[in-house]
């Protein structure tokens, strides 16, 4: 039976807490599972994966070189991987990336109507910042949530763009 390759981004591996990627197989859901519980991941760091065969690319951008080589570590021990291709971007270090990353975080989860989604333990709106630009990954329940993560994220002094990858939750 062909498998068609799957890309699941950081959007797609916190949806399943809500019970929406239980259509995901059983490599899937340990790589998922994997790269969520890397102890220094955060939301700050977007991961991405795609499974073809048994072979696992990694993609994204993460803020820490160490959690760039965890992340490839760890889905390496999963039984059935045959091979792990590391794609992930390390972030360049800079203090007013760092600011703009905490001033959006401030933004965005303290707004009173997107501040429930800073209480999960793995938040799904992720800021991902490179050299002043700042793209949004993730999932929100719905459109007026999306476009709201964006405005406020826009209203951040010093960030250039805002490239909005948000996913609205299907709920069926």
């Amino acid at each position: 039976m062909n498998r068609i390759p799957t890309l699941l981004i950081a959007a797609v591996m916190l949806l399943v807490t809500s019970g929406a990627a239980a259509g995901l197989d059983g490599v899937e859901k340990r790589v998922r599972h994997e790269l969520v519980m890397l102890p220094f991941y955060s939301v700050f760091d977007n991961f991405e994966f795609k499974v073809e065969g048994t072979v696992v690319t990694l993609m994204g951008q993460v803020t820490r070189p160490t959690l760039r080589s965890d992340a490839e570590r760890v889905v390496r021990r999963i039984e059935g991987i045959s091979d792990v291709v590391n794609k992930i971007e390390v972030l360049p270090v800079s203090s007013n990336d760092d600011r703009i990353r905490r001033a959006v975080f401030r933004a965005i989860y303290y707004h009173p109507v997107l501040s429930r989604y800073g209480y999960q333990s793995v938040p799904p709106i992720h800021i991902v910042v490179k050299n002043g630009d700042v793209t949004l990954e993730g999932v929100v329940s719905n459109g007026g949530e999306r476009s709201l993560a964006e405005v406020q994220a826009n209203g951040v002094s010093g960030v250039f763009s805002v490239v909005n990858n948000l996913m609205v939750e299907n709920r069926e």
